[in-house]
């Protein structure tokens, strides 16, 4: 029986199995299905579809068999051949080979294992040796799921659109460099949330953010009006040149952190909470009229505060122009800062990405989960609201 030697990052593996029992279950139950449909594929001398003079038999569909692991129940599917010849010898060995495997997926997912390390633990599993193409079939084929969910065609128009980036540490020839994760959140006629995108970037620039957008729309991003994000020179710039239908509305979350920068350590905490109080009311004239007494309250006290927020505070106020009821959720970025922190904790086990691929390959398969049980929720905003107010607009205009 091969012996599966624990990898140096082993802590890493340990943690990241700690810390997300559900993301290490779907990779499970990938990875056994294509151990099985391997297995098929060695006996009948030929992958599904394939044309080949070697081939041995055919496949007759499958069967369901659930497989109960310290992770949780997997319900696999079984292939069959129609000369009944088939069996594999998975779920006798899995009891002896799962902690190894459990732990090959993790450091293939932070470490990026090699070939020769998940053929060592298939052999352990099955009993016999794969072919390398059915080896490369099993190392390759989570990446290839993320891969279509990466490039997929938005069939849909998004009208909300929800931009931001946080950053993550990876070695690239032997140096430690922060690079950009840009993430893109879409809400659709539906009112349902989705994950649109998840791409890797040196840093945060315009060019950056521009790439990141027209790749959007090359996949068929369209009918975005409103966008929010955080007041990032390059990325307001990138979606005024591309998104040119689309309102900004700049995340008023940020826009108080900012304000500190304009205000003595001990000043009075009233001062920013009555700021704050802006984005709670009814309208837009509600709101400018506080803000003009705010202005007079405390520009004698804050002249630099004050001066700066009359400035810039109407870039913060564009949500005014939505439905009420989608105030609170489209005045900032904070659907997606959760997402972020989610991901800030998945991730901060593995501390130092050995590289891009395994970064990318993490936080990508995290995502994905995230968009899968948005679309099982109920919708997340009612879009009628919107559509009867667009109507509304129209028929006064006419």
């Amino acid at each position: 029986m091969t012996t599966i030697k624990r990898s140096s990052k082993g802590a890493t593996v340990e943690a990241l199995l700690a810390s997300d029992p559900d993301l290490m279950k779907a990779l499970m139950k990938q990875a056994l299905q294509e151990v099985l449909e391997g297995e098929m594929t060695e006996l009948l001398g030929a992958a599904p579809g394939e044309r080949t003079d070697s081939r041995q038999g055919y496949r007759a569909g499958y069967y369901s068999r659930g497989l109960v692991t310290r992770i949780g129940k997997l319900e696999l599917r079984v292939p069959r051949d129609r000369g009944g010849e088939f069996s594999t010898a998975l779920f006798e060995r899995y009891a002896r080979s799962e902690k190894a495997l459990v732990a090959a997926l993790a450091e293939m997912y932070v470490q990026g294992v090699s070939t020769r390390k998940v053929k060592a633990i298939t052999e352990e599993l099955c009993g016999h040796s794969f072919s390398a193409s059915a080896i490369s079939a099993i190392n390759k084929s989570l990446d290839e799921a993320l891969a279509r969910f990466a490039a997929r065609q938005l069939e849909e128009a998004y009208p909300y659109l929800i931009l931001d980036a946080r950053y993550e540490k990876i070695r690239e020839d032997g140096v430690i460099r922060a690079q950009a994760v840009l993430i893109a959140i879409g809400i659709n006629w539906e009112g349902h949330r989705q994950v649109l995108a998840v791409e890797l970037a040196n840093r945060e620039s315009q060019s950056s953010w521009k790439d990141f957008l027209l790749r959007l729309k090359e996949r068929g991003l369209s009918g975005v009006e409103f966008v929010v994000s955080d007041d990032h020179a390059g990325l307001k710039k990138a979606i005024s040149e591309v998104l040119t239908e689309a309102v900004w509305q700049r995340c008023y979350v940020h826009f108080l952190r900012n304000a500190l920068d304009y205000l003595p350590r001990k000043a009075d905490d009233d001062c920013l909470q009555e700021l704050r109080w802006i984005y709670d009311r009814r309208d837009l004239q509600e709101a400018y009229r506080d803000l003009a007494a705010w202005i007079s309250k405390w520009q004698a006290k804050y002249p630099k505060l004050v001066d700066w927020a009359e400035s810039n505070i109407g870039e913060t106020l564009t949500f005014y122009r939505l439905p009420r009821q989608h105030h609170k959720h489209m005045k900032s970025t904070n659907m997606l800062e959760r997402l972020n922190e989610e991901i800030k904790r998945r991730t901060h086990v593995v501390r130092i990405f050995p590289n891009t691929d395994s970064c990318l390959r993490l936080i990508r398969a995290l995502c994905v989960e995230t968009h899968e049980s948005w679309l099982e929720d109920n919708r997340y905003l009612n879009m009628t609201l919107l559509a009867e107010q667009k109507k509304e607009a129209l028929r006064l205009a006419a």
